[in-house]
């Protein structure tokens, strides 16, 4: 079985695509509790904490799905219940990666190879915060360069860099937005320093391989990526059954919407928006009636979408269905917790396309 490392982990979309393709995640690194609790909840993974300098520690907690509250490491209850929701099959009962949740910073390549155990990392995938590149961002560095060299957030991309020369994997793909071709020149002559002299930004579309919402990211990475496309699926076919499914559905409860926006909600069209909030080049806007004939607009973990025919919000479940989650992924913590991790994942439909690329130059 190939073997795969996730840094910047998130809740597991860019995972999950590599898990379902065969892959193995050994190690997942994420600073955000939550999200790294929906990591070991999907890959049957074990949470750890860093001490001092080579010492972690096995975290014990309590975490919550909904109404459901389980514990790390899991009783004998959760197993019973993640298997019976389909979590726990017979893909993840095989799997145990090690979910360090702290900040990458901190993290010694010599730490993850611990916990590796002599095993090979084949890949290197995950995906920087885009905050410093992103153009929905009106504080992002004006100069380019210091994006990537002096803003906290943008630096993180030289972590991932940091770990890929390290631990030199045979491939490695890292996710951003487009903003990020901005510094290409420096990020190949990062990457050149560490020994990766072939370095391609690889841009596509989430909707071409089947992703109910639109998603333009960058993925950079020492090989050529160029899926198979596929037929996107619009609002309704991707969300429509879940009217009638109730709240047996893992994170389908409802959030309400904001006080100023109840009264006049039922006048709001397909793809109307409530309010628009200024990017650095570009006015976005949120609290969008969704056309049910067409596919969603991007999903982001501060935008919400209102459903087509219903005078609500979509569910986290709901918006995890336009990143082509399937339902037995989960996420752990409270509603806008949630609707964060989902936002700035890697759609499962995207991901898988990836995987099997990565697949397929690895034989």
């Amino acid at each position: 079985m190939l073997k795969f490392i996730d840094l910047f982990c998130g809740c597991g979309g860019f995972s999950r695509g590599f898990v379902e393709e065969g892959f193995e995640p050994l190690v997942a690194i994420e600073l955000n509790e939550d999200a790294a609790f929906s990591y070991a909840l999907n890959f049957n993974g074990k949470i750890y904490e860093k001490i001092r300098p080579g010492e972690f520690k096995l975290r014990e907690l309590k975490g919550y799905v909904g109404i459901y509250s389980f514990k790390f490491p899991f009783e004998e209850e959760d197993i019973k219940w993640l298997k019976n929701l389909g979590t726990l099959n017979e893909k993840t009962e095989k799997l145990s990666p090690v979910v360090i949740n702290d900040d990458i910073r901190e993290i010694h390549a010599l730490e993850i190879e611990k916990f590796c155990k002599n095993k090979k990392v084949d890949v290197i995938i995950g995906g920087p915060p885009c905050e410093g590149y992103t153009g929905a961002n009106p504080k992002r560095e004006k100069n380019p360069y210091d994006r990537l060299y002096k803003d906290e957030t943008g630096r993180l991309v030289l972590e991932y860099i940091r770990i890929v020369g390290d631990l030199q994997p045979k491939i490695f793909v890292m996710e951003n937005v487009p903003g990020i071709k901005e510094v290409r020149g420096e990020i190949i002559k990062e990457f050149r320093e560490i020994g990766y002299e072939d370095v391609y930004f690889n841009t596509l579309r989430a909707e071409d391989y089947g992703n109910p919402s639109v998603r333009r990211r960058v993925f950079v990475s020492n090989i050529e990526i160029n899926p198979e496309k596929t037929q996107p699926k619009t609002v309704i076919e991707a969300i429509g059954d879940l009217m009638y499914k109730g709240r047996d559905v893992p994170n389908h409860e409802f959030a309400a919407l904001p006080a100023r926006f109840r009264r006049r909600v039922h006048r709001l069209g397909w793809g109307d928006a409530f309010i628009y909030f200024k990017g650095a080049n570009r006015r976005l806007g949120n609290y969008i009636r969704l056309h049910p004939l067409k596919l969603a607009e991007t999903v982001m973990g501060k935008r919400f979408f209102i459903h087509p025919y219903e005078d609500r919000l979509l569910t986290p479940r709901e918006q995890a269905r336009l990143m082509s989650y399937p339902d037995y992924h989960l996420f752990a913590g409270g509603i806008r917790s949630c609707y964060n991790q989902i936002g700035e994942s890697v759609p499962v439909a995207l991901s898988r396309a990836i995987a099997k690329v990565v697949k397929e130059n690895l034989r």
